[in-house]
Parts: C-alpha cells; sequence; structure tokens
C-alpha cells in the first residue's frame, strides 16, 4: 500500500489506469467456485463486434457494475460474465464494404470461404475494442471467462439446442410470408421490424364483375401488389356482396380471373368492405389463402425489384411500380379516388429500409408450446421484472407470439446444421455433415446455406457461456444467474428468447430479476443517433472528466425503467464531488498524526460524534436496502448528500477545533471518528465510484487490502440514535439561522457578533452544553442562553428556530429595511407551511385513514410552525416600529 500523502489536486488520469491494471494483476474480478459462498451472477448483454462504446452502453455496463462490486464486497462470489455478440446482418454489411471499398468486389465474387475469413480477421482487429473501452469504465468482468457468441463453446450449444428442437419438432421449414429487407436481402424476425407511424394514402381502385357492368371498390396501401392478387375478399354476412360472392373478378391491368370470397377476417365497417387478398405480400392475406387454397404469386425480387409474373413492370423498383401503376390504373378508368392515410410501416431494425413481406422457404420454431412455460415463469414470479410494468410487456408479447423466423440469407453465424442429399432431396438434419444420405446412400451432400437468427444464439447466452451442453462446474454453481440488466427496447429480441430457452433447455430460468433500464437521450429528450448527430462518446467524457464522474451522473440519474437525458452539467457537478470528497480525504488524512495514532486515549465522544456515526450507519441501511430493490439512482443521491453536506460541510467543520487543540484525547477521538466515517464512506461509494474510492483508500492508516474487496458495512443499530440527531440537527439549524441572518445583513466574515438564543426549557440543555459549535461555526463573539426575553436588546435582529429564538444586537450595522424584507418573507413561509398542515388536518380522509403516529406528528408540526409565526409576528411589530 502507498503511504505517501495524497496528490494535492484530484486528477483521475494520475491514477485510473494504474488501478484498473493492479486490479487485474491482482485477479479480483474472477469469480471462484466457493461452495462456501452463496454465487451472485451477472452475465453481460453481448455488445456487437461492430460497434464501439456508447452512451447505452455505459449505462448498461455501469449499473450491472454497481450490483457486481456491491455483491463483491458482501462476500458472495460474484460473477459478471463478459462476451460480444457476432451481430450477422451488422458485421456482414461492415466486411461487405470493406471488400468493396479495397477491392471493388463482392461476397460471391470471392467466396464463402474467403469471406468466412475476412469476417474472422475483422473479429480480431475490432472484436476486442468494445471491451478494451469497457475496462476503461471500469467494468469489473472476470475476462478470463471472456465469450464470443460463436466461438466453438457456443457452437455446439447452438447446434445442439437445434437439433434438440427439430427432434421434438419445434422446429420446421416451410414456405411462409417473412419479413424480407430488401437492403440487407436477409430475412427478419417480428422483432426485428420497427414500426413507425407515416403518412401514406389509400389509392381506390375498381375491380370489374366478370361479363357484367358491375364493380368491387377496394382500398390499398401498396397498389403495387395488386399484381400479385389472386381473390378479393368480403365478410360472409355482408348483404352488399352476397350476390357477388362464388363470382369471377377481372384483375385490372393484368386482365387475371381471380374469385370473390368469403372470410370473416373481413372488417365489413373499414373501408368499402372488400379486402384484395394477395398471399405472397401479405401476412393476414397468406392466412386467408391457406384457408382458400390459393395461389401464391409472389411479383417481387429480393431487393424489391418487380419480378417476371409483374409483367410490363418487371425490373422496376417498387416505387417506381408503384408510381406508373397508378398512372396506367387512372388511364384505364379504374382509379377511383386517393385518399390521405396513416398507417404503420415497417423498417429493418439495422438499416431502416422499409420491409418488404414476402413469401419464402426458411426455417421456423414453433412458439406456442414454448411460449407457454414462459408465461407462467412470469404468472408466478420464477421471472421477476424491475418495473413490474415491464411483465405486461413480455406476457402480451408471448401470448401473441408467432412462429419465429430464424434462417437468415446470410454466411456470417451459425450455419444451420442441416444437409440435403443432392441427388434425392432427403433433408437430414445432423451435428456433423453426414457421409451418405439416409434415404439413397448418396454421398453427393451439401449443407444449408443459410445461418441462423442472431438471437437464436443470444437466446443460450445465460448457459451455453457456463459451457452447456456439458455440465460443467462453472453451470452447476453459477446457473441461474441472479440478475439480466438491460433496456427495454430488447425485451422482445431478446429477454422472451432467453427465458423460453432456459426453460426448455435447464428446465428453469435463466435469471431471477430483468432490471430494466430506460435510454439516454439528448437534452432536448431526442434518442441519440448518428443521423441526428446528437451522440456523446462516453470515452470523450472519461478523458475529460474521468469515468467515476460518468459512471456516477448514469447512476443518480436512473430511474429503473425509466429514460433519462444527458447534460454535461451534471458530468461537471458529479466531478465536482469528486473533487470535494477528494479534498476532504486529503484533510483528514493531513490531520492524523502517525505517532498519535498508537498512543492510548480515553475516548471522548461528543454530540457532534454521536451525530454522525448514527447518520453513517442509517445511511448503510438505506444504501443496502436501495441496492436490494434497484434503485440506484436513490442510493447514489443519499451517498451524494451525505458526503457532501453532512461529512464535509459540517462534521468537517465541526472538529476542526478539536484537531487543532490540545486536548489529546478529544483530538484522538476527532481524528478516529474522521476516518471511520471516511472508510465506510468509501466502502460504500466504491461500487459507484470505484477508482477514486480505490485511490484514497490506499492512504488510509492501517489498510492491509483494497477497498474492492473490503467488507461491505452493515448498519450497527446500536450507533443510531435519534435523540443525538435530534438535538445536533437544533444546533445546525441554529447556526444555519445565525449564518443566514448575517448573510442578509451583509455583515463581514471578519466581524464577530454576540449570539443570544432564548430557549425553551426542553432544548435549554443542548445548547448550553454544545455551544462552542456556535462558537466557532456562527462567528460568535459570545453565547448567551436565556431562558427569557429579559434585557434583550431592542435592535437585535432574529430568527425562530424549533424551541426558541436566536437574537443578535448589530446596531447601527442593521438595514432594518431588509430586516423588515426578510421577516415578512418569512411570516410568509410560514403561511403557507401552516395552510398545508391545516388543510391536511381538517381533511377527514386523512384523519380516518393515515397511522396514528403520522397524524400526530403533523399536529406536533403545526404547533410548532404556529410557535414559530407567532414570533415572527412579533418581530415584524417591533422592526416596523423602529422604521417609524
Amino acid at each position: 500500500m502507498t503511504k505517501e500523502n495524497l496528490a494535492t489536486k484530484y486528477n483521475p488520469k494520475e491514477f485510473e489506469e494504474k488501478i484498473y491494471d493492479m486490479w487485474m494483476s491482482e485477479n479480483y474480478f474472477k469469480a471462484e467456485i466457493d461452495h462456501d459462498k452463496e454465487p451472485y451472477t451477472i452475465v453481460l448483454p453481448p455488445p456487437n463486434i461492430t460497434g464501439q462504446l456508447h452512451m447505452g452502453h455505459a449505462l448498461d455496463q455501469t449499473l450491472q457494475d454497481i450490483l457486481i462490486r456491491w455483491k463483491r464486497m458482501q462476500g458472495y462470489s460474484a460473477l459478471w460474465l463478459p462476451g460480444t455478440d457476432h451481430a450477422s446482418i451488422a458485421t456482414e454489411v461492415k466486411v461487405v464494404e470493406k471488400i468493396y471499398k479495397e477491392e471493388g468486389k463482392t461476397k460471391e465474387e470471392i467466396g464463402r470461404e474467403e469471406f468466412l475469413n475476412r469476417a474472422w480477421d475483422w473479429k480480431k482487429e475490432y472484436g476486442n475494442r468494445i471491451t478494451e473501452q469497457m475496462k476503461k469504465l471500469g467494468s469489473s468482468c472476470d475476462w478470463e471467462r471472456e465469450r464470443f457468441t460463436m466461438d466453438e463453446g457456443c457452437n455446439k450449444a447452438v447446434t445442439e439446442v437445434f437439433i434438440k428442437l427439430y427432434e421434438k419438432g419445434y422446429i420446421y421449414r416451410g414456405n411462409r410470408l417473412i419479413n424480407w429487407c430488401p437492403d440487407c436481402k436477409t430475412s427478419l424476425s417480428d422483432a426485428e421490424v420497427e414500426h413507425e407511424e407515416k403518412q401514406g394514402f389509400f389509392w381506390h381502385v375498381k375491380y370489374p364483375v366478370k361479363d357484367s357492368d358491375e364493380y368491387i371498390e377496394i382500398a390499398t396501401t401498396r397498389p403495387e401488389t395488386m399484381l400479385g392478387d389472386t381473390a378479393v375478399a368480403v365478410h360472409p354476412e355482408d348483404e352488399r356482396y352476397k350476390h357477388l360472392v362464388g363470382k369471377t373478378l377481372i384483375l385490372p391491368i393484368v386482365n387475371r380471373e381471380i374469385p370473390v370470397i368469403t372470410d370473416e377476417y373481413v372488417e365489413m365497417e373499414f373501408g368499402t368492405g372488400a379486402v384484395k387478398i394477395t398471399p405472397a405480400h401479405d401476412p393476414n392475406d397468406f392466412e386467408v389463402g391457406l384457408r382458400h387454397d390459393l395461389e401464391q404469386i409472389n411479383v417481387m425480387n429480393e431487393d424489391a425489384t418487380m419480378n417476371e409474373n409483374a409483367g410490363k413492370y418487371e425490373g422496376m423498383d417498387r416505387y417506381q411500380c408503384r408510381k406508373e401503376l397508378v398512372k396506367d390504373l387512372e388511364a384505364e378508368g379504374y382509379l377511383v379516388k386517393i385518399k390521405e392515410h396513416d398507417h404503420n410501416v415497417g423498417a429493418c431494425y439495422r438499416c431502416n429500409t422499409v420491409v418488404e413481406p414476402i413469401l419464402s422457404e426458411q426455417w421456423f420454431v414453433k412458439m406456442e408450446e414454448l411460449a407457454k412455460p414462459a408465461i407462467e415463469a412470469a404468472e408466478n414470479k420464477d421471472v421477476e421484472f424491475v418495473p413490474e410494468r415491464f411483465t405486461k410487456i413480455y406476457s402480451h408479447w408471448l401470448e401473441n407470439i408467432r412462429d419465429w423466423c430464424i434462417s437468415r440469407q446470410l454466411w456470417w453465424g451459425h450455419r444451420i446444421p442441416a444437409y440435403y442429399c443432392n441427388d434425392c432431396g432427403e433433408l437430414m438434419v445432423s451435428r456433423e455433415k453426414p457421409q451418405k444420405c439416409t434415404k439413397c446412400n448418396s454421398s453427393n451432400i451439401r449443407q444449408d446455406e443459410d445461418v441462423l437468427d442472431t438471437w437464436f444464439s443470444s437466446a443460450l447466452w445465460p448457459f451455453s457461456t457456463l459451457g452447456w451442453p456439458e455440465e460443467t462446474e462453472d453451470l452447476k454453481y453459477f446457473y441461474p444467474t441472479d440478475v439480466l440488466v438491460t433496456g427495454y427496447d430488447i425485451i422482445f429480441f431478446w429477454v422472451v428468447r432467453m427465458v423460453f430457452s432456459g426453460l426448455e433447455q435447464m428446465k428453469e430460468v435463466p435469471f431471477k430479476h430483468v432490471f430494466v433500464h430506460g435510454l439516454i437521450r439528448d437534452p432536448q429528450g431526442r434518442k441519440m443517433s448518428k443521423s441526428l448527430g446528437n451522440g456523446v462518446d462516453p470515452l470523450e467524457i472519461i478523458d475529460e472528466y474521468g469515468a467515476d464522474a460518468l459512471r456516477f451522473m448514469l447512476a443518480t440519474g436512473n430511474s429503473p425503467g425509466n429514460d433519462m437525458r444527458f447534460f454535461i452539467e451534471r458530468v461537471e457537478s458529479c466531478r465536482n464531488f469528486a473533487n470535494k470528497l477528494w479534498n476532504a480525504s486529503r484533510f483528514v488524512l493531513m490531520n492524523l498524526d502517525s505517532e498519535e495514532l498508537n498512543q492510548e486515549y480515553e475516548k471522548q465522544l461528543t454530540l457532534s460524534d454521536k451525530w454522525i456515526l448514527s447518520r453513517l450507519n442509517t445511511l448503510a441501511d438505506e444504501v443496502t436496502t436501495n441496492l436490494e430493490k434497484f434503485e440506484l439512482g436513490i442510493a447514489a443521491s443519499k451517498l451524494y448528500d451525505f458526503i457532501w453536506n453532512e461529512y464535509c460541510d459540517w462534521y468537517i467543520e465541526l472538529v476542526k477545533p478539536r484537531l487543532y487543540g490540545e486536548d489529546f484525547d478529544s483530538k484522538r477521538t476527532a481524528q478516529d471518528v474522521l476516518t471511520e466515517v471516511l472508510e465506510n464512506i468509501l466502502k460504500l461509494l466504491h461500487p459507484f465510484m470505484p477508482y477514486i474510492t480505490e485511490e484514497i483508500w490506499t492512504h488510509l492508516p492501517d489498510i492491509k487490502d483494497h477497498v474492492i474487496v473490503a467488507n461491505w458495512p452493515s448498519a450497527d443499530r446500536e450507533k443510531i440514535k435519534p435523540e443525538e440527531e435530534k438535538n445536533m440537527e437544533l444546533i445546525m439549524d441554529a447556526i444555519k439561522n445565525v449564518r443566514n441572518i448575517r448573510a442578509e445583513m451583509n455583515v463581514i466574515p471578519s466581524r464577530k457578533a454576540k449570539v443570544i438564543i432564548v430557549a425553551n426549557e426542553d432544548v435549554f440543555e443542548t445548547i448550553v452544553e454544545n455551544k462552542s459549535y456556535l462558537m466557532t461555526l456562527a462567528s460568535a463573539s459570545e453565547v448567551i442562553i436565556k431562558k427569557d426575553k429579559i434585557n434583550i436588546p431592542e435592535d437585535a435582529v432574529s430568527a425562530v428556530i424549533n424551541g426558541g429564538e436566536i437574537f443578535i444586537p448589530l446596531d447601527d450595522l442593521v438595514d432594518f429595511e431588509k430586516e423588515l424584507e426578510r421577516l415578512e418573507k418569512e411570516k410568509t413561509k410560514l403561511e403557507k407551511e401552516l395552510d398545508r398542515v391545516n388543510k391536511k388536518l381538517s381533511n377527514k380522509g386523512f384523519i380516518n385513514k393515515a397511522p396514528s403516529k403520522l397524524v400526530e406528528e403533523e399536529k406536533e408540526k403545526k404547533d410548532k410552525y404556529q410557535e414559530m409565526y407567532d414570533k415572527v409576528l412579533e418581530r415584524l411589530e417591533y422592526t416596523k416600529n423602529k422604521l417609524k
């Protein structure tokens, strides 16, 4: 341990990296399997290897690190398991761009094997970037256990789950309607489509009845898809169309014949009550098509251009086709009208391109049976959301879940373990490539080209990272994990899938709590994004203000489930807080005499000592309680208030006369209490601000280990003394009132003044015994404590405290006009308090329902305010007379 003096100035750059290296070299982040300890596990939501640390990561990881450091100090074997995600779509896009930029080639031109080599090169070059950035934030992950979603173990787990689900009939290959991104050229699950309401139009089009002058009018928001229409549907009870059911319509422009059918899916009251059915381009139409055995006509290519089924529009972009088709409909008399219409438009969550529902042969997971136990887990509180309101979102999603499309038309990812015989077409699902076809014995076998959805491997993260499918010691000891910390934006993507995967494979939930936090927005409340250019780089903030300031700002601004706005002023405020703690610690350390610390002495606890120790133990209780409830923001705020206000601004000032005095026992007591409180402050603050607490800790006397593994403070009930707190608060209130009077009267600091206190019987002795505090902290030349107002100078300025009055004779220094103004303000303030408490006490609902203790407290407040009000009125009258 270093014992040289703490640096004069707080400069986090001088010690943050050094301290992190020390933690790493001492293996403090390593979680041991110790059956004498309770395990506590958090798995890191794996960031993408394409990304770098952003404010969302910084918030997410700060909250996790606070929890893991706290539990480590509480004596748990605390594992924070890190890792990164291969991010199929995002990484493939980056690698494709890089190859094209450097070589002018497509991935198809270099071939699959070479492309995958380039992707792995990308992972080696950029994959560790974000983990190195996490270390700058202070993240205390067990880096020896770091995983990657495509490492050998995770790949084995993915293959095992795929085969198990396939064998149970939960995975199937089918020709179904899926979400297709024309830009990424891959399928997307429903969760990967982001919906936004946009202004659009309803195009009303006539569909003529064959061999008749009649027509049915339909309305569509996507007229280009009508080229794939295979029916028009009406409700079976709609009288308007009953005579047309079973008849044939002529599809405009295309001139193909399509039937009029009935289906209860149609809403009679919406639009014209007739709906065009395009099974290959709309999920609802697809289901209608299955019920009525309709043809499925796909009119688009993978890049959202029109295909050969679109006739003369072949080769056009979908929107160009729309424009030309509408022109043709109008020219040929089919277009009835165009109406403005706002509707939800789905876009790819990665590139923001509008997705197309397209009929495609893909791999799916049947979700109905898998969803049931996941729903029950939330109902039975096996998985609890914080805040609880997110349970409804989770359950609603599961109750309405559709089969999950898990295949992606990409090369980077877990390749689907399915194989086909090129001779007979037989499908074989296998852990290894089959040597021969199980049907025809041919060895001409190829593997499925597609890879699995990234979220398929991420769904297994809580147990695959601990060694599953092997029954490892890590898995037995650390699973299930304790808490998942995540943003509300990936509940559908990830949380739901981890829960049903954990229940299916491990037969228990993957975590007990889901601690949901919000997003970080800019000062205007907008989401941070590249397009808006409003993002803030956490590494730049760390470089300028230090990691502790950023972490504490993120913690104090956090309220579970709610978004927070980023203000640089709040980071500056947190750095000022760190600076305040630094300077206070330096003062304490400079006033510890190493020679005197070894001498025997008789402890002499004063009122201020008992008060600060009582407040410290209350603080330990409050911080622990709030951490247990995941109220990290409240815990951080309580630490801030105690350290800044009670310890630095009050206690240190209160003990200075003893530190500088000649009474050895009193001095030693003050030194010991200062040190005891500082030690516990550093422990309680460590999870939030690990660097500064560790640096100060190493300078404390008689410290043998580091604060990262110090015992977490627990409240000593015997040291919590409400009576002493009340008495000290009385003295502090008196000091504050004297200071306020002097400030309002513009009395120069060097001028001391006599302070006279007229005290009630119940506070008289307390003030007498502790008047020395007023002498030093209230700039008093003399403190006189009386039981009556006899001989109080007429020109004295006064203030009312609980249980007494303060008078300061300032003679000609008093500006009586200002005194009048001050008293009028005091009178208004007390009138408001009296009005509030009177309203409360006259409220029958409050009197009848509130606990009797609470009612009594309000009555006591009323008496106190009334007494103070009467005294202010008395002083007002006196002051007005002085001005006459």
